[in-house]
């Protein structure tokens, strides 16, 4: 089985229960201000497995496959490194969010944006204008796509609507490219350059 559909099962799983379960649910999303008085740190993991709804799990779980699939495919990481760029995605991207809000006592969030952002951004690395089908059976370019995401997790996070953690989007994106680089040192310059050099130029 490959480590994209492995992370999609579990996640699924873990999700599917949460929604089931509002006493699970609550146990397991990112609460900042029950974490500085509790100390329940685990949260910072566990907010990745739990989503506010169906579309939401779909909507990221989706896109975990489409660009989880591509970065397997690539062979530059091999199954545990890409495991740990997931997680440690998750993690690193709901720092900011705890640090910021820990005073806030409504504050909640949950979803796997921060992992899955990790994910999409490090095949965005390797591959900036590669067509990718998204919706709609339309194909468009990961660059694109990137921009599009973040744009659209700016404009969300800026009104503060719902549990979505859309600061986890930014911080999940910047930490998979840091990744990366952190680990193709070599090549970090092609790929770099890779973005000055579209296939329509």
């Amino acid at each position: 089985m490959s480590v994209t559909i492995m992370l999609i099962l579990i996640t699924a799983v873990v999700s599917t229960l949460a929604l089931t379960s509002r006493h699970l649910l609550y146990a397991l999303l990112l609460w900042p201000a029950r974490m500085r008085r509790r100390g329940e740190y685990y949260r910072l993991l566990t907010a990745g497995f739990v989503h506010t709804d169906v579309m939401h799990l779909l909507v990221n779980m989706f896109s975990l496959y489409v660009f989880g699939s591509l970065l397997e495919r690539n062979g530059v990481m091999g199954p545990w490194l890409m495991v740990l760029l997931y997680v440690s995605g998750i993690i690193v991207s709901c720092i900011p969010s705890w640090l910021k809000r820990k005073d806030q006592v409504g504050f909640r969030s949950l979803g796997a944006s921060g992992g899955v952002a990790a994910i999409i951004f490090a095949s965005i690395y390797l591959y900036p204008w590669l067509p990718v089908t998204v919706v709609f059976n339309v194909p468009v370019y990961t660059i694109v796509f990137a921009a599009l995401y973040l744009g659209y997790a700016a404009i969300r996070s800026s009104r503060g609507t719902g549990l979505v953690n859309h600061d986890a989007h930014f911080w999940g994106a910047v930490y998979g490219l840091a990744f990366m680089l952190a680990i193709d040192v070599p090549y970090g310059m092609y790929h770099f350059n890779q973005l000055w050099h579209p296939p329509f130029a």
